[in-house]
């Protein structure tokens, strides 16, 4: 299965940033541990703190390269409903992941324009969310999510 993660902004500060909250790896250190633990499967990997690049690599996605999403729009989750038309265009199913439990977070965080088009939404695990998010859309064996 080739599954792409496209991460948002900040996160590529992960292991620097709030390590309390988001942990003291880079997500680089664990995408390598993603991908020899999916070593049977194709991951790709994309950050981008600006919202067009996201979006971008987003409607790339459209071309059928992929059978899965796993997408941590970090910031963009609440604010962007960009992202999620784009979002809404895909037809592989999404996996949100969020690193921290956004719904004992700040009441702005708690709102996502992304959950209602995802398959599943896993928040509160840490990097090992990504690594959940993968393995249900393993399981999903690439059915759209609509």
């Amino acid at each position: 299965m080739r599954i792409k993660i496209i991460n948002g902004p900040n996160l590529n500060m992960l292991g620097k940033r709030q390590p309390e909250i988001y942990g003291s790896i880079s997500f680089e250190a664990y995408f390598s541990i993603l991908a020899t633990t999916f070593s049977g499967h194709e991951l790709s990997y994309f950050q981008s703190n600006h919202e067009g690049a996201i979006i971008d690599e987003i409607q790339d996605m459209m071309n059928g390269t992929y059978d899965g999403l796993v997408i941590n729009p970090a910031a963009y989750t609440h604010t962007s409903i960009a992202i999620a038309d784009a979002l809404a265009m895909l037809s592989v199913p999404i996996a949100e992941v969020h690193i921290s439990n956004i719904y004992e977070r700040e009441p702005f965080r708690q709102h996502s324009f992304v959950q209602p088009l995802a398959a599943v939404t896993i928040a509160g695990k840490g990097l090992e969310g990504y690594k959940t998010a993968i393995e249900f859309l393993i399981g999903k064996n690439g059915n759209a999510h609509n």
